[in-house]
């Protein structure tokens, strides 16, 4: 077997060039640069046909990372994976609150998870939010009743839990809610997955801007 020879700065490069070759299904330019770091995240071409974004979910993102806002993740897996310089550029922050006590104590008095008593956090923050979710469908649960409230609409939600109990049931509570959003339909997420997606949003952003990663 011949190894192929890539120099380190340009095996990304290659990479995506790789997956394009070999994506099977039409994926619209508008959406792909998403489509290709999930893939490129997981190795896993379900994501070209999985990936749900509600209608104009690009250009609303971007809109509002560009506006210097909040991503709070429901892991701190997810919040290391966010690049932070990509982030620093656009005035934007990422939280996780998984692990502060108060989020415990509440949790432990109301008896929901952790990712549950973290939506309510968020919700007190009082700064235009993006929640990328990648492990907790207690989350995304929480986060449609309070949509469904009105009490605490984020920006957008990245919908990306992965698992069996809850999982595809909280994704689709999240698309029917009318919130825009990008979901990875299915069993299919994690926190690389949502980092994944915020990455290539803090990209497309910088490529829209003139900046360099």
């Amino acid at each position: 077997m011949n190894l192929e020879y890539v120099l380190p700065k340009d095996i990304e490069k290659r990479s995506f060039e790789i997956i394009e070759s070999e994506l099977e299904a039409e994926v619209p330019e508008e959406i792909k640069p998403v489509v290709i770091r999930a893939i490129h995240t997981t190795a896993d071409f379900d994501y070209a046909k999985n990936l749900y974004f509600s209608k104009n979910i690009v250009d609303k993102a971007l809109e509002v990372l560009d506006s210097g806002a909040i991503i709070v993740t429901d892991t701190n897996m997810a919040k290391a994976g966010i690049n932070k310089a990509a982030l620093s550029r656009h005035g934007c922050e990422c939280m996780c609150f998984m692990a502060d006590a108060d989020v415990a104590e509440t949790a432990k008095q109301n008896g929901t998870t952790r990712a549950t008593a973290s939506v309510d956090k968020a919700a007190a923050l009082g700064r235009p939010v993006i929640y990328a979710v990648g492990n907790a469908p207690t989350a995304l649960v929480r986060l449609c009743e309070h949509i469904s409230a009105g009490d605490f609409i984020p920006e957008f939600v990245i919908g990306a839990p992965v698992g069996f109990v809850n999982v595809v049931q909280s994704k689709e509570l999240l698309i029917a809610s009318g919130i825009p959003c990008i979901v990875a339909r299915g069993r299919k997420g994690g926190s690389n997955v949502a980092a994944a997606i915020c990455n290539a949003l803090l990209y497309m952003l910088d490529e829209q801007k003139g900046y360099k990663k």
